[in-house]
């Protein structure tokens, strides 16, 4: 029986380390594409994706939307945050050690840099309300609705357990055929990337 549970952790142990190796492979190739595309081109691919998003009943019906505040290397979503938070309560996630906390956005001068250089707000008021939508940065996704993220787990972990609405958004180089996945990786209920919509 030792010996049985010895292989299977042996398996285990190396398929994880396969996945852990393809993942950072996929990151590194990503980050080159990032890298030569234009802020131009940012701005061109993250209006057609948001307009994908302004169009679709979850984002008309929701009061409460999680985003991100965009770093230099995401689909930028400054503009869209802004303009949307004078009709909804637009909330921004904000690391803490291992746990992603959640806060009210109220304007872009209330934003002060955290973990990682991720601009976050400034209040303490973490928000403990419903959250209607959720839209989610990514490395990578895939057309099963698979979401490879930057590694820390944690969207991950806040997603455990949790019923809401997830859409993974990205530039087209983004939206793979397929992105490893281990046991723990949660899946989005949508992509959206600008020449694309997997549901």
């Amino acid at each position: 029986m030792n010996k049985l549970k010895s292989v299977f952790l042996s398996v285990f142990n190396r398929k994880n380390t396969d996945i852990l190796s393809e993942k950072t492979l996929i990151r590194q190739k990503i980050r080159q594409k990032k890298s030569s595309i234009t802020d131009k081109e940012k701005a061109i691919e993250s209006n057609a994706v948001f307009e994908k998003i302004e169009s679709l009943p979850e984002f008309q019906q929701a009061n409460t939307v999680l985003m991100y505040w965009s770093m230099n290397d995401e689909l930028p979503t400054h503009s869209f945050i802004v303009k949307w938070s004078k009709l909804k309560q637009i909330l921004l996630p904000v690391v803490k050690e291992n746990d992603m906390l959640i806060m009210p956005f109220s304007s872009k001068e209330k934003l002060k840099q955290g973990s990682y250089g991720i601009w976050e707000p400034e209040t303490q008021r973490e928000f403990m309300s419903k959250i209607d939508l959720v839209i989610v940065p990514g490395i990578a996704f895939d057309k099963n609705k698979s979401r490879l993220g930057r590694g820390k787990g944690y969207y991950d972990r806040y997603f455990m357990n949790k019923r809401i609405k997830k859409i993974g958004i990205g530039f087209d180089f983004q939206l793979l055929d397929e992105v490893p996945t281990a046991s723990f990786d949660i899946k989005m209920d949508k992509i959206i990337t600008p020449s694309h919509i997997i549901e």
